[in-house]
């Protein structure tokens, strides 16, 4: 049986490193930044970890808020997204995956683009 991304990228210990990882660059990056103002990083991340989880066939199911209304009215556009799918690539490009994995994930996660955007048709 073919090991899921999860289990590839080192179960719930590999996602969370992923999402530490991820955000360290996020949140350097001074265009998003400040959409992460006043957000608490440990409520913030403890939701990512579930849906990166979720995405990438983990045992966890994601049970935030739906994407679109977390996300509404912050101003974010495709550029933002963008951005942000960037240091995503980065991030994982860093894990011992083959190209085929990381685009996989990055396309998995590029799923919810419109709830994130409010921009139904971006494709990156």
């Amino acid at each position: 049986m073919k090991e899921t991304l999860f289990q590839r990228i080192g179960g719930s210990e590999g996602v969370a490193r992923l999402v530490v990882d991820f955000y360290k660059r996020v949140l350097d990056d001074p265009e998003l930044a400040p959409f992460f103002d006043g957000v608490p990083l440990d409520k913030l991340q403890s939701m990512q970890r579930a849906l990166f989880s979720a995405a990438l066939d983990g045992p966890v199911a994601y049970a935030g808020q739906p994407l679109g209304y977390a996300h509404d009215g912050r101003g974010i556009t495709p550029h933002h997204l963008q951005l942000f799918l960037e240091h995503l690539f980065l991030t994982v490009r860093e894990l011992d995956l083959t190209q085929g994995e990381i685009i996989e994930i990055i396309d998995r996660i590029n799923l919810y683009a419109d709830e994130v955007t409010n921009a139904p048709g971006f494709a990156g």
